[in-house]
């Protein structure tokens, strides 16, 4: 029987702006295991409203804590979770079941010499935007009201041991910092397996995003997430992808925006081709056809790339 596990955001549950494949679980799931984990902003101290009028409690303590133990990205990360059986070589599966706000306010932001237009906005600004959680919309301070589209920018496992720490503003092999707005609840990631135990961390929780994240922040806020983690031993692919009850949703990530989009049609015809029993050639005419390419961000160093196949075209390929 699988059971359900929980991790809260008190300090000894986080650790912030970094990945590294040394940093210790702080909680041991089975495979099938469901883990609910409550997950802070991705932000600094100066980004909070003035007052910190609506800040949760747990966020001012953990911001105090984590002072001195930051790395080089803004992310608070909620983990690592120990996923038994978990092996070099597997593939984990995150089916993500539930991402809910957990605060009634985010922001966005201009970063100085950041974003997809640094030379043209080069001031600081933050914007606070309020979120109706029973509603579930957002309203910016002008008045527009958008649907809410929660989603974690951050879900990784930890790195290969020769990467040592890295930031965890930039997505690589292990997941990270993608910033994939398709991966909302509903939705099936799966990340190649680095460590033993996987070592899963969730974090940067954004209440909607377009594909892009141009001025380089989503509606950053506070989220509750619930995950059933499973080890795939039939499954084996080098980089992160996923799908949804509608689509394949292939990866690619690079400097290059157009090395990373490479990546995510070569990722993309590897799935097709087995998926329809179809040969890569007729996979790659069919994704000429059919597939969508979209830029998933331009701001994280590394750029993204995913590719969206319909999946009831397979069997018909």
């Amino acid at each position: 029987m699988s059971k359900s596990h929980h991790l809260d955001s008190r300090p000894e549950n986080l650790f912030w702006g970094y990945f590294d494949a040394t940093t210790p679980a702080v909680l041991e799931v089975d495979s099938g295991d469901e883990v609910t984990l409550d997950c802070l902003p991705a932000c600094l101290i100066d980004d909070l409203p003035p007052g910190h009028a609506g800040v949760l409690a747990e966020h001012l303590v953990a911001l105090q804590a984590h002072a001195q133990l930051r790395g080089e990205g803004p992310h608070f990360m909620t983990g690592p979770v120990y996923v038994r059986g978990a092996e070099p070589g597997d593939m984990l599966q995150i089916d993500i079941l539930e991402a809910v706000p957990l605060q009634d306010w985010g922001f966005t932001a201009i970063l100085p010499w950041l974003g997809a237009l640094p030379d043209e906005f080069t001031n600081y600004q933050n914007m606070y935007i309020s979120i109706n959680r029973n509603a579930g919309t957002c309203t910016t301070p002008w008045g527009l009201t958008m649907p809410l589209e929660p989603f974690f920018g951050v879900m990784g496992v930890a790195p290969p041991s020769a990467w040592g720490r890295i930031g965890s503003p930039q997505p690589r092999a292990h997941g990270g910092n993608m910033d994939n707005k398709e991966l909302q609840a509903g939705t099936t990631l799966y990340l190649p397996v680095h460590q033993p135990g996987a070592l899963f961390s969730v974090g940067d929780g954004h209440g909607r995003q377009g594909d892009g994240e141009v001025s380089i922040a989503a509606l950053e806020t506070s989220l509750r997430g619930r995950f059933r983690l499973t080890v795939r031993k039939d499954v084996a692919l080098t980089g992160p992808f996923a799908e949804s009850a509608s689509h394949l949703i292939s990866m690619g990530f690079h400097e290059s925006l157009d090395e990373a989009m490479r990546r995510a049609v070569r990722q993309m015809v590897g799935l097709v081709s087995d998926r329809a029993g179809i040969s890569r050639d007729q996979a790659y005419m069919l994704l000429s056809l059919a597939g969508d390419l979209r830029i998933t961000q331009v701001v994280d160093g590394e750029k993204g790339v995913h590719m969206m196949m319909r999946k009831d075209w397979l069997a018909t390929a």
